[in-house]
């Protein structure tokens, strides 16, 4: 028997200060340490919740000598990169182990550690606890009893075991613990990793769980099985890894939906999982890193899975998607009400295909999508191609397709030309904004018919003879007389829902200030007893004044609004749909 003990690098104060988030974070930094050691497979043994059993990490890796111990383990926060570079010596793997201190990630959850390792006939072992360096002002002056005997030539490997478990802590959870080494780890070849007697499968990934197992004509047996994961964020690696004779080819697969117009691109980050298909066999290049390009059996294969995943996506999804629309549908509930019957229907079919296509997206970035489409349903001049798909209805399927075919084509081109025309029509807007003579009542005139360019929410207000005439009313007794010059420039307007929005303009050359602040929510009280609703402003000019409150300190209701902003904000997103049209953008 030996006493030995730690050796401190200078980083160790910073390292040490760094947490773990959950104790199978934690434990998975003992797992790291098995696979920086070359291990096949890895077994973590997680005990019954308030259990008094211990948690044992044993990995099949080379394990370490005497003299590892004592230069390497036993010396805290130093890189093993620095020291053997940046791959393992036997399997090249890229090593994990950055910090030196994850051999401490087991005490975050239990009072004692002990690790014993085997290694060309020798076996050491020692134990640390808490109480033990509770005891000592130095971790260096932490005396270590370190037994050292002889083993079996051919044994290797690493058993740590973690006993005295902190009561005051949630004990790892061993779905948990899966779901967290399968992102790591899942498609990892040569690396078996098991907890509590389960190797790590594609079943633990959280969300809907499926196995598929049919005999094609050409392509012989496909055993499928995938999960369609519910859980935040992306997948690590997603996508359905190809196994042929037990070997993966090439990268996961997405069979085909990757490059599908009605699939939402961000869904594809949740699937994950394998299937076998050893029939494919003929067809794989001979470095195995991908399939023989135009397989007539691959493509029996895709058209096999593809209507699978859809479905399954559909089934965890399906309902979100529903949701979004119907909250979608609601804000243009009253322009969907003025469409006739069949271009209701169409508006209907097309809100669900967008919304699909973006699923994911912000809500202010699918909206201006909406907007156009329905700007273009209610003003264009394509009427005979949804006449002619209307009456193909009642005529036959090809027709019918065929006019499916032409709307596509009619539609995608007509929403372009709708976003490059509100684009001309922000440059003149802004070239408008930029003379320094310009008069409130042109900018009102200007956006009185084209609020879309405050934000997709606005563009279902309009104006209306009464609340032109309520304006007039007002105005024309506030100010007359000698105050008549100094009327301001207001516009009311109300949506389907019958929320009011009141408008003050300022000229572009006005610099607002807190005086402008107040009369405008002023406004907003002598219109009360016009309406019967509450009444949200929008006071705009060209600069913020110094005095002016800011965002924390304004009404609730109240935004102040600065032309430029304005005009780039609507520029911004009329070119992001611009682009995902294929189109060009404007600067």
């Amino acid at each position: 028997m030996k006493n030995v003990a730690f050796q401190v690098d200078t980083r160790l104060a910073k390292l040490l200060s760094e947490n773990y988030r959950s104790s199978e974070r934690a434990l998975k930094e003992l797992v790291d340490n098995g696979w920086d050691a070359d291990a096949k497979s890895v077994n973590l043994t997680l005990p019954e919740p308030m259990s008094d059993e211990a948690i044992i990490i044993h990995d099949s890796g080379t394990g370490m000598t005497e003299q590892e111990l004592l230069r390497e383990y036993l010396f805290i926060a130093s890189d093993r990169r620095k020291r053997r570079g940046e791959l393992t010596s036997l399997k090249k793997r890229k090593v994990k182990g950055k910090k030196g201190i994850g051999k401490f990630a087991g005490l975050m959850i239990a009072d004692s550690m002990k690790l014993e390792t085997w290694s060309r006939g020798k076996k050491c072992e020692f134990s640390i606890s808490v109480v033990d360096l509770d005891k000592v002002a130095d971790i260096e002056q932490l005396p270590i009893e370190l037994l050292i005997s002889d083993c079996d030539e051919d044994r290797h490997g690493t058993r740590i075991t973690l006993s005295h478990l902190r009561q005051g802590l949630a004990f790892p959870n061993p779905d948990k613990m899966r779901q967290l080494l399968l992102q790591e780890y899942g498609r990892e070849e040569e690396f078996d990793v098991v907890v509590n007697d389960k190797p790590l499968g594609v079943d633990d990934i959280q969300g809907t769980y499926t196995a598929h197992e049919k005999e094609l004509p050409s392509a012989g047996n496909v055993k499928l099985a995938f999960t369609v994961s519910n859980q935040r964020g992306k997948l690590k690696k997603p996508g359905i890894s190809i196994r042929v004779g037990g070997k993966v080819v090439g990268n996961p697969d997405f069979f085909g939906l990757e490059k599908a117009e009605d699939f939402p691109p961000k869904l594809l980050d949740k699937i994950y999982g394998e299937v076998e298909v050893d029939g494919l066999s003929e067809h794989v290049t001979a470095d195995w890193g991908a399939l023989v390009e135009n397989s007539e059996l691959y493509q029996e294969v895709s058209s096999h899975i593809q209507p699978i995943i859809r479905q399954k996506v559909k089934e965890e999804y399906g309902r979100e998607m529903n949701l979004a629309q119907a909250r979608l549908k609601k804000k243009i509930n009253d322009r969907l009400a003025q469409l006739p019957e069949y271009k209701r229907q169409y508006a209907d079919k097309a809100i669900k295909s967008i919304l699909g296509r973006y699923y994911g997206e912000p809500e202010n970035k699918v909206e201006p999508i909406v907007g156009v489409l329905l700007d273009a349903l209610e003003r264009s001049d394509y009427r005979s191609v949804l006449d002619f798909i209307h009456e193909a209805e009642h005529t036959d399927i090809a027709k019918l397709a065929e006019a499916l075919a032409e709307f596509g084509i009619a539609e995608l081109a007509i929403v372009g030309e709708q976003a490059k025309s509100r684009l001309e029509f922000l440059d003149r807007f802004e070239e408008l904004c930029q003379k320094k003579d310009t008069e409130e009542s042109l900018i009102h005139s200007s956006l009185e018919k084209n609020l879309w360019v405050f934000g997709i929410e606005y563009s279902v207000f309009s104006s209306n003879k009464t609340l032109r005439r309520q304006i007039e009313d007002y105005l024309g007794k506030k100010y007359i007389g000698k105050r008549a010059d100094k009327r301001p420039d207001l516009m009311l307007s109300v949506n389907y829902a019958y929320e009011y929005l009141l408008i003050e303009f300022k000229r572009p050359s006005h610099n607002l200030s807190h005086k402008d602040y107040t009369q405008a929510t002023k406004y907003r009280n002598d219109f009360v007893p016009y309406t019967s609703s509450q009444i949200k402003v929008l006071l705009i000019g060209g600069k913020r004044g110094q005095d002016l409150p800011s965002y924390q300190y304004i009404e609730p209701n109240t935004e102040i609004l600065i032309f430029d902003e304005i005009i780039s904000s609507a520029r911004n997103q009329l070119n992001w749909l611009l682009k995902e049209l294929g189109g060009e953008s404007h600067a």
